[in-house]
């Protein structure tokens, strides 16, 4: 009866045919991923001396700056830069901008790869249904699964993690802002071409403008989604905080991981919020209370109804 319940081997996959297939193209394409490897750590090196001529205190005061003037508050402002200040204060300030600075090389391929195609799929319902299987696998498939192939046709390195990430990571904004746009009231989009706008003039002026917010949500998921990837790409050597916690596992050493670790969610809380108040809501800005006394004095419903 052990047939019952041994699911039988009905299809003898040849996995070695896969591989053998990235390699000889990997052999074959040289060229052109050795190309693209050096625009990534040439992209990845240039944020990284950016942010390596910034001076800390100078680094701080524009995290503070940048917390009161999106958050609107001098409290947010303060804590945001105390936070960074704590990642520095125990060490790990060399590690933090390195990891910063691939994480942005990360979103800003990701933004420049998915905005367009989000835009793409809104006003498409045929490349919405071609688009949105692709993005399901993307968004399932294990986070590993990605490493391997970034492995073996660009090596080790910050190449191999950008691409991986950005695989992993391009897939909420490129969500979010189909669903911006299809979300923009229809009536504003019959005006707009009622007065004459074409297509580009209607996708500049009114879809992304009404759908900002959506598509700054979608923007910050990237984001945080791309801070999620650290450590999984310290395992294909991706410098950094995440190598800072790949070691502490290595070595079993809880208080170092911890301390990693911990940095590593600063940076993030301190990216979201920030990501998450550069558009504000425009539905609850633009939303006033009625005010019930100017009805009774202006004869409103209460005076009619008497």
């Amino acid at each position: 009866m052990d047939w019952l319940f041994n699911f039988p081997d009905i299809f003898d996959l040849d996995t070695s045919a896969i591989d053998n297939a990235v390699r000889s193209f990997a052999v074959s394409a040289e060229g052109m991923l050795d190309v693209i490897k050096g625009g990534l750590n040439g992209l990845v090196n240039f944020i990284g001396m950016i942010l390596m001529y910034i001076p800390w205190p100078v680094f701080l005061l524009l995290i503070f700056w940048a917390g009161w003037r999106i958050r609107k508050s001098l409290k947010s402002g303060i804590l945001y830069a105390v936070l960074i200040f704590l990642i520095g204060a125990v060490g790990l300030w060399n590690l933090m901008r390195t990891t910063l600075s691939v994480v942005l090389a990360s979103v800003a391929i990701a933004l420049v790869i998915g905005i367009p195609i989000g835009i793409l799929i809104s006003n498409s319902e045929k490349a919405n249904k071609i688009v949105r299987p692709i993005l399901d696998t993307m968004q399932t498939m294990p986070v590993f699964v990605y490493l391997i192939p970034a492995l073996l046709l660009f090596g080790t390195g910050n190449a191999s993690g950008v691409i991986a990430t950005v695989i992993y990571a391009v897939v909420p904004v490129i969500r979010l802002t189909s669903l911006g746009i299809r979300q923009v009231d229809k009536e504003v989009v019959e005006a707009a071409k009622s007065f004459g706008s074409t297509k580009g003039q209607l996708l500049r002026k009114v879809q992304i403008p009404q759908a900002m917010p959506t598509i700054m949500t979608g923007v910050n998921q990237t984001l945080m989604m791309a801070m999620a990837m650290v450590v999984t790409t310290s395992m294909i050597g991706v410098r950094g905080l995440g190598m800072e916690v790949l070691n502490a596992v290595n070595r079993i050493e809880i208080g170092r991981g911890l301390v990693a670790g911990s940095s590593v969610v600063i940076l993030a809380i301190v990216l979201d919020r920030l990501t998450q108040g550069v558009v504000p809501n425009k539905r609850k800005s633009t939303e006033k209370p009625i005010d019930s006394t100017k009805n009774k004095k202006d004869g409103g419903p209460e005076n009619g109804a008497k």
